[in-house]
Parts: structure tokens; sequence; C-alpha cells
């Protein structure tokens, strides 16, 4: 019936207007990200803030908090991670990178606030817990401390530094120029003064920044060490005191690794290259003298899990402390130092040295096997975690798998006499399934904006929330972290479902998602059996999807051509559900209950489902088959229209169904007489484009199922299609006519249709009509002339009109040659038009092309922006929206992509969820202070201010410090001691409100011998007792003759001349009056050269500090 209503004089379309789409409206970026990368290699914890950051060997990161709160975050550098720290309850990850690059990530803004580049390979690092001070060791035995400043956002290198020299000299002992750091701790319980220095050679040095001195000296040399040797169970356990000094002497046992064991750092752990473990006590800090002639057997013992020569390395180290004996009973988790060749797992013993380090032994032990290769581990406190537990296990291994084991599962396996035991553990939710159940298909989909639809929609999906909330409670224990704060946008009263993402998986089930904004929240779940109708496969894997916005239905095609119709909003009586085949209908009632409910299930041919597509507002569903045959189903009436037979010689799939019905347009596109007016039943409106697999063309009518045109896209040789898309294009549009037109069909199209393959059902369709003279006929004859197919294979781009296309002629306007294959593509609108073209080539590049020159404005690889690379069937499982959003899936990953800048809609403020709870962070100093004076006035807090308190008191980690009610003055302490380099602290000693001494010049004794002091106790005292003496005698003899009266009594001149003028002569007098004055001026002279000597001095010490000064800011690490 289309055949004449196209018009050989009918006015030609405009040329195509410009491009659509510029490189400026593209701005790529990841919008979403669930799952953890396969690449994961290295963990971090924040214990206040309840969060978890996984590092990657790609340069990204993956930040886990509680409630389906995660974010990932990308280093511009593919590179890996060596150090990942968080600056505790700071709101700001540390990491350092593969290169030395030293990154502080603001987890607020989800960006990198500052970098800083290494001069040279750094090779330990660690935070000052709860602080932003960090230290930095290097390849050069160099301790290096930064700050990161909040409030100018920079990484600072603060003036002090540690150096092999500095101690060497401290120590009394010679090292090596080129001497690795391997550890640098903060002691706990030292307010930051003390840190912990372990060197590759097995040095370990105990460093007092306050003093700058050495505490203590540790290493491997002139110690005996009691051995153990731990296997299976502690009755196995042997104890053997061996002479290790003339190996130690020899051999220097190089460090792996080491961390507290204590929580007052006095014990410290230690793992060897050699595959021992060894445990220092370091309670005993006396001066260095004293420490380097000291030889003892009771300050290190040493624990083997093996008793083989050849042991692999203690790659990992970590200590779990029973509150109860925290200081010296807990739990060590160990990687490593098993016999080389030994099934890989990770080792837990119960140690206890209640005596004393001399009486360490081993409770218990547990070796746990790995599902996969080990990566790293982390212990979570359990406060903060769940309720049964006090210490929960966190381990990663290859292929981003993550589990967790609480501290009950492990009690349960340490009383257990197996040397390896297999634990059930607890697997990270994955939020979005893609690997088990493993994801076949997906679709992103609108929902209709209605008020009154959208409010019965959102009303429907909060109850399906809540029941699949209780329901993945119920089922499995719930997921430890509890980190993060969730947008609050969900929660408001007005919000309405925009959009859903849908996904089909391997075992026949089907999930649903609020996809409204960025944190996406499960609807339901929708299992593969149907009550009520008998299949003869139960789990039938889900091939192909797709969703009515207006009706809100969604179809579901299984491998086995079953089709399940589901209905979203259902209702809580009862519902019909009928089973559809090609010669019967049955009918069945059944009490669904609340959510979505089945309401049909075709079985119509036993061929796999290759696509579904709706049409008609939701009354029509075209089926497309892998036999190459084409079904219409009608939804109002539960029926099956047509089935054609194969679409193409050679019954090739079925993998593309556009369908164009003329009357589901909006109202500014229809016609005045049927705008009103939605009939999904109406014959004639509609067109079904068929493309099959090996680029075969077939048209045919939506109602009875009638070819229209059959033709190959490339009749020479063989091309594989991919995907069309029927594009109406509005700036063609042109003004419809009054005046009355012929229309014929051309004797081409004439031929053509005459020797098209039609229907079985329908037979052959007479395509002549006779001249509709309505204004209806002339607006439908003007849409279809500006409609457009493109045709999308592997190596070409066809834009062809609607009239080629029903003509076969295969004549196109825009045709590209692609010079690699690509496997997906996708149209999305530019101010609310058909703007661009998305392709997706199997090298794993996203090209953008403006709509219709179907030039390229833009390039992106998934390399780039997400690290994947491009795996097969990775198109399966693509699916977009009409605003340039793309959805992929990767292995266990899940990403959202946003390409326009102008695209708002998971771009919206305020629609993530936060990773920094600013309440808690806020919180934490009052609740310290709380529990400071909760311990000095032993007053209990209670309800949940006091849960709140023992979460924190059991956060603690290894290197933690006690809480502190002013944690801005231990920053102040730290600033105090780390703002002016080693030796060179300002002095305290002198203060300002001193009293001026004041000396007579006679009282100088410049240049002479200094008289001996004694430093007697008893001779200090009899030498002041005497000087008390005499001064009382010199007053005695100045008041002697003097009477108690005091009244002043008048005495002549005589007398005074008698008590005090000289006997001698006059020349005499005037001759000592002389020798005074000289001698005064000499004293003067030597007082004036000494002040210029000293003068000079000081300007010369204040050039040589000028000097050093310049020096040091421009220092480089091998100079110093």
């Amino acid at each position: 019936m289309f055949a004449k209503l196209f018009n050989k004089s009918s006015p030609q379309a405009a040329s195509h207007p410009r491009t659509r789409v510029r490189q400026a409206d593209l701005d790529p970026r990841v919008t979403v990200h669930y799952g953890i990368p396969s690449t994961a290699s290295i963990l971090a914890l924040d214990r206040t803030q309840s969060l978890l950051a996984i590092g990657t060997l790609d340069g990204r990161i993956k930040v886990i908090g509680g409630d389906n709160i995660q974010e990932l975050l990308t280093s511009p550098k593919p590179l890996p991670f060596k150090n990942l720290e968080f600056l505790q309850n700071q709101g700001f990850l540390a990491s350092v990178s593969s290169e030395n690059e030293i990154q502080v990530w603001d987890l607020e803004q989800r960006r990198i606030a500052s970098s800083l580049q290494w001069e040279c390979n750094i090779t330990a690092f660690s935070v000052i817990y709860g602080t932003n001070y960090m230290y930095i060791g290097s390849e050069y035995a160099i301790v290096s401390v930064l700050k990161y400043d909040v409030e100018d956002g920079k990484i600072k290198l603060l003036p002090y530094y540690i150096t092999a020299n500095f101690i060497a000299e401290a120590a009394g002992m010679s090292l090596p120029d080129h001497l690795s750091v391997v550890g640098v701790l903060h002691q706990p319980n030292s307010l930051g003064n003390r840190l912990l220095v372990a060197y590759e050679n097995g040095l370990i040095i105990l460093w007092d920044a306050s003093e700058d001195r050495v505490v203590l000296v540790r290493g491997s040399k002139d110690l005996k060490v009691k051995e153990k040797t731990v296997t299976s169970s502690p009755k196995d356990t042997r104890n053997e005191l061996s002479d290790a000094t003339e190996e130690s002497k020899q051999v220097e046992k190089e460090i792996s690794s080491l961390c507290w064991v204590s929580d007052n750092g006095s014990i410290l752990a230690v793992g060897y290259v050699d595959g021992d473990i060894m445990f220092w006590d370091l309670s005993t800090a006396a001066s260095t003298k004293d420490q380097k002639s000291e030889e003892s057997d009771n300050n290190v013992a040493k624990l083997q899990l093996s008793s083989g020569d050849r042991r692999l390395p203690v790659i990992v180290l970590h200590w779990s402390a029973n509150m109860l004996h925290k200081h010296h009973r807990g739990q060590l988790f160990v990687y490593g130092g098993d016999e080389i060749g030994s099934q890989e797992v990770l080792t837990v013993l119960s140690l206890d040295w209640s005596s004393g380090i001399e009486s360490l032994k081993c409770i218990s032990r547990t070796d746990l096997t790995l599902n996969g290769s080990f990566a790293d581990m982390a212990l979570l406190p359990t406060a903060a975690a769940m309720e049964s537990s006090n210490t929960l296990l966190v381990i990663l291994t290859n292929q981003g798998q993550l589990q967790v084991y609480d501290k009950a599962c492990l009690s349960a396996l340490m009383s257990e006499e197996q040397e390896k035991t297999a634990v059930p553990a607890v697997q990270y939710p994955m939020f979005i399934p893609t690997i088990e159940p493993y994801m076949t298909v997906a679709k992103l989909a609108l929902v209709n904006t209605d008020k009154e639809c959208s409010s019965a929609v959102s009303e429907q999906i909060l109850v399906g929330k809540i029941n699949a909330e209780d329901t993945s409670t119920t089922s499995g224990t719930k997921w430890p972290l509890t980190g993060g704060v969730p947008s609050q946008l969900n929660d408001a009263e007005n919000y309405h479902v925009e959009r859903v993402y849908v996904a089909g998986y391997q075992d026949g089930s089907v999930r649903i998602w609020d996809a409204t904004y960025p944190a996406l929240s499960l609807i339901c779940v929708l299992g593969s059996e149907v009550k009520g109708i008998r299949s003869t496969v139960a789990s039938a894997t889900v091939s192909a999807l797709d969703f009515c916005s207006v009706s809100l239905r969604l179809a579901v095609g299984d491998e086995c051509g079953l089709v399940r119709l589901y209905k979203i909003i259902g209702g809580s009586d009862g519902t019909r559900l009928h089973f559809v085949t090609t010669t019967e209908k049955e009918v069945h009632d059944l009490q669904q209950g609340k959510g979505p409910q089945c309401m049909a299930v075709f079985s119509i041919l036993d061929s796999p489902i290759c696509i579904l597509q709706f049409a008609n507002f939701g009354g029509r569903l075209a089926v497309g088959f892998e036999c190459g045959r084409v079904a219409m189903l009608d939804i109002s009436t539960l029926s099956v229209l047509f089935l054609t037979d194969s679409v193409s010689n050679s019954s090739s799939p079925v993998i593309c169904l556009a369908m164009k019905s003329f009357s589901d347009t909006s109202s500014s596109l229809q016609s005045p007489e049927d705008s009103e007016s939605k009939n999904l039943g109406d014959p004639g409106n509609g067109l079904t484009f068929i493309m099959t697999r090996n680029g075969h063309i077939v048209v045919i009518d939506s109602s009875s199922g009638n070819m229209i045109s059959s033709w190959p896209m490339h009749s020479q040789k063989e091309s594989t299609a991919v995907s069309m898309h029927i594009i109406e294009d509005g700036d063609v549009l042109c003004d419809v006519s009054s005046e009355k037109h012929s229309l014929e069909v051309s004797p081409r199209n004439e031929a053509k249709s005459d020797r098209a393959q039609t229907s079985a059902d329908s037979g052959s369709t007479q395509l002549d009509i006779e001249p509709d003279t309505s204004t209806e006929t002339a607006y439908f004859a003007q849409r279809l002339l500006n409609v457009s197919v493109l045709l999308c294979c592997e190596n070409t781009l066809q834009l062809c009109s609607l009239k080629s296309v029903l003509e076969g002629d295969g004549n196109s306007t825009q045709e590209v040659d692609l010079v690699k294959p690509c496997c997906w593509t996708t149209v999305f609108k530019k101010d609310g038009k058909d703007g661009g073209l998305i392709v997706f080539y199997q090298t794993g590049v996203f090209e953008i092309r403006s709509l219709p020159n179907l030039e390229v404005v833009g390039e992106l690889s998934l390399m780039s922006i997400l690290r994947w690379n491009f795996k097969t069937n990775m198109d399966k499982t693509i699916c977009s929206s009409d605003h340039g959003q793309i959805i992929l899936v990767n292995g266990c990953e899940l990403a959202f992509l946003s390409l326009l800048s102008d695209e708002n809609e998971f771009r919206i403020p305020g629609s993530l969820p936060c990773l920094h709870d600013k309440v808690i962070a806020a919180a934490t100093d009052v609740i310290a202070s709380l529990s400071l004076n909760q311990k000095q006035q032993q007053v209990s807090v209670p309800g949940i201010l006091g849960g709140i308190i023992k979460g924190l008191k059991a956060g603690k980690m290894e290197q933690s410090m006690d809480a502190t009610a002013n944690h801005e003055n231990f920053c102040q302490t730290l600033e105090n001691l780390f703002s002016s380099p080693p030796f060179l602290k300002p002095s305290t000693a002198v203060k300002d409100d001193q009293k001026i001494l004041e000396l007579n010049i006679d009282d100088l004794v410049i240049n002479e011998p200094v008289a001996p002091v004694a430093i007697s106790s008893s001779s200090s005292f009899e030498k002041n007792k005497n000087e008390k003496k005499d001064k009382g005698t010199e007053k005695a003899r100045l008041f002697e003759g003097a009477t108690s009266d005091t009244k002043p009594k008048m005495r002549t001149a005589e007398e005074i001349k008698a008590k005090y003028r000289d006997t001698g002569d006059v020349a005499a007098a005037a001759a000592h009056a002389r020798d005074k004055l000289a001698e005064r001026q000499e004293k003067l002279e030597k007082l004036s050269q000494n002040s210029e000597e000293l003068r000079s001095g000081a300007e010369d010490f204040a050039s040589m500090a000028k000097e050093l000064a310049k020096r040091m800011e421009n220092r480089k690490w091998w100079h110093i």
C-alpha cells in the first residue's frame, strides 16, 4: 500500500544540514563503575571511615564503602601502585606509583589533589596514623618527611630528614652509601617523635626526632635466639636454642616485611627473605652506647613456619591483638615462609608471650587455602563491620576476587587440627552481577514521564526495592563496610523513576535496577521459571530483551524460543497467565503477588530468539529468530498476528528489527486528524525493517506481514551486518501542500515488488493503490520522504532514503568505508534530533561521527578511559540511551560512560554518594576526648555513643596511636619536630623574661686561666657555707660599734677622714689610680677585639647558613 506514495514530481528534500555534533560537544567520562578490576593488586583501609581502597596494576583505584557506595579513581598514567594508604579520617588517599610519583587523592572531589615526582626509587612509605604526615624511605638510605597541606592543596617536602651518615655516627657503626630503606613505621605511644627505620641488610633503628639521636639498634649479628618451628598444630611445635653468632656474622638477613605486634610499640615482628620471622623486644630502649655492647638472648625470638632449607620469603605480616591481652597475645597473619613448592596458603598463627618474648609459643595454626593467587590482605576492626566478631580478614586474590573471613569462622577453624582447610568466606557482593550468574544481554530504557504513571511506577518500584533489599539481607551475610554517605536525591518526596537498567542472564533470570541516578538500586529479580507453565528447559539462557516505556511491559526471549511478557506494575489480586503457541492458547489463573507479573508466555518456534522489538506504544511485539523468521505478536489480544518464512535464502539469523509506525510520533509531527488518536491496530500505518546477519534487508507490512522489498546490501561480496537505525530528519520537513498530487510508483519498484518473496500466510502483495487525495495521505507521504535508514556493516556505513530502501535499489545519500571492522553502533540525539553516530570497533575504540554527513568528530578508546582491552562478545551486553550514555561490561566490571558535555542526567550535583563522612570526621576528636574522660573519671557513656567509642577503640591498627583529646596539639608537635633540619632545631632554653645580668668592667676576667670547679655536692655545700660566713663577717665589720638604736648619728669630718683616708702619701695614691686606668683600658681593648672576632664569626656563620639553605632547597638525594 506504500507503493504510490512517492511522486516523481514531489519536492526534493533539502540539502543535508551542517554538522550537528562537534568536538567541543564531547566530554567523555566514567560516571558509574561497579565491580572490582581484575588487575587489583593492593589494599588500603580507612578504619574510622570504614572505607576500602583497591589499587590496580593499570593506575586505577577502586574505593568501596557501604550501602552500594563505590567509586573509580583513574590516574593519568596506567602504572602499578607500590604503596597505597589512607590519610586516616582526613578524606584523602595517598599512593605511590611504580615511577615514584606520589599522589594524594581528594575523595570528596574524586580527583588528584596534588602530586610530587620523587627523584629516586621509593622503597618504603607510611602515613602517621590520623595525620597528613608521611614518611618516605629511598634506595639511598634516606628517610624524608612529607606533609599534605589541606589549605594549599599541595604536598610539601619538610626540612627534616635522616641519612645513613646520621645513623652511622650516632650508632657508632659503618653503613654503605647505597642501602635501601625497606620499612618506616611510626612507633605507637611516642607522641610522634619516634620512628622505626628498617634497612634491607637487617639493621633496625629506633630514632628519636626530638633529640635527633638513635635510641636503639637491632640487627641479625651477635645474637643467640630461640628458634621455633611451627607446623600444623601446637603439639608439633619444636623449640631449639641455637647460637646464630657465626652464621649471622657471615650472612646478613634481608628484611622483606615488618609490623608492630603490640599497641605500645614494644614488640616488632620482622619477616625475612630466607623465610624466618623474628620477634624483637624493643622495650629496653637505652642509650646507643649501652645497646652497642648488649648481647642478650631474651630480646628476640625466631619463628619458622617450615623446617625446610629452602623457604619462601615472608611477604606480608599483619597483627590482630587480643582485646583482653593486647600487649602479649593475638593472631599473626603470614603470607610466605613455607617451603618452596608448597601449596599457596595464608597462615594464621595464634601466639602468646605472656611470660616474656623468650617464652613465645604458638597456641594454634591454620592455613587458609586461597581462591586464586594471593595479591594482598587487610584487617578490618569489628565494630564497624559485624557484631558477632572482633576482626575481619579481607583477602584480595587475582582477577579481582575479594573475600572476607570473620573471626568466628577463623576461631572455629583454629580449633580444628587440620593443616589446610577450605574456609567458606563472605564473597564481595556484586551489586550488578556479571559473572555469577553470567550476564548475556542488557538494556537501558526510559520510563514514561507522565505524572500519574510515573508516580504509580515509583510507588511500585519503591516496594520492589524494599523487598529486594530484604531478600539480599536474609539470603547472605551483609557486606561489612559501612563507609560513605548515600545520595539524598533518592529520598526526595517528588522522586520519580526516569530510567531502568535491565539485564538477562545465562541461568534465565532477569534483574531490573532503578538507573535514574548514578547510584543504582535493585528493583526486582525475575526467575527463569513461571508458575503453571511446563517448559522443556527450566533455565534457558536469556538471549533478547526489550522494554516499552509507555506500557511499562518487559519482553524476555531465551535460547529455547520462549517469550515471556511481564507488566512492571502488578496488582495484588490474581492474574491470568496466557500460554500461547501457534495452534492454541491456554489461560491459567495464578496468584503472583505484588511486583512485576508475568502476563503471557509465547512458544512459537524452537529456534533461539535473537531480537525483540516493541512498537505501536507497546501494542505490537516483533520477534526475530536465529532461523531467519520473524513473528509479530499482538499484545492487546495476546495472539500471533503472523509468522514469516525465512526472510533470506540462506536462513541467516535476524539480528536487527526496526519498526516505524507513523502514528507514534509526537503531536507536533502528527496531522490534525490523527493527533489525538493512538490506534494500535490501525493497518497500513507501520513498516517493519529486517536485517539479517549476512546483510540482507527486508521490509514488510507490520499488520499483515506482506513483503514490500527484499535486497542484499552487497551483492558482490560477503558482508556481516551489525545494526540498522531509522532516522527521521526534522530539518528537511516541508510544509504539507494542500494541492492534490498524483502519486505513482516507478516501473522498477513494481518489477521488484512482483519478484518479492512473501509470507506463507499472506501470499503475494498487490502494491498498487488508488490515488488518495486527502490531506492525511499527503501528510503521510511527506513523512515518508523525511525518513532515512542508516545501515551499518562491519566495513561500511550507508545512509539511505526510505524511498531507496523500499524500492531496493541500494542507492545511498552517504556511504563510508571503515578502515577496521566494527561490532556495534548506536545513534544519539543532540538538541532533540538525531545528531550523531557512535561506532565501536573490535580494537576497543569508540568513534563519534556526526549526522548526516558521517564525519568523524571524536575518538575514545577503552584503554584510555577504562584501562580495558576489547574482548569477544563484549558487544552483546553493550547498551545505550538517546543522550550519549553507554553501558559496558568487562569481566566483573560494569561502567557507565557519558560522552556529551551537556548531558546532565548522570552528572547532577549531589546525585553521587559522598565517600567521606564529615560528621564522623568531626565527631572523632569529640568521641576520643569523651573516651579519655571516661578512663579518667570512670564514667560510662550509654547508648549509641558508647557503641561508637567501642568501635573506635576496636579500630586501632598495628601502628595506631592512643586516642588523644587534642588532635591539633599532636599535629602541632609533628610540625615543630619536622619544620627544621636535623640538629638545627631552635633552642627553647633561653627565655625572654629573664633578668639582664649587669657586669662591672672590673669584675671581668679575660683570657685568664679558669679555676677548677669542684663537682662534689659536699664541697659545693661547704663553699656556699663559707661564702655566707664571710659575707656575715664583712657585714659585722661594717656595722661594728653600732648600737641597736636605729636613729642616724652625725659624724664629724675628722672622724670620716680618720676612718677612710689612706695613710700613704699622695704620690702613691696617684700611681695607684693610674694603674687602675691602664688596667681598665687594656680590658676595654680586649673586649673590643673579642667583640670584633665574634661579629666576624657570626657573619661567617650566617653566610654558611644561607648557603646551606640554598643547597638544601636544590639538593639531590645522592648529594646528601
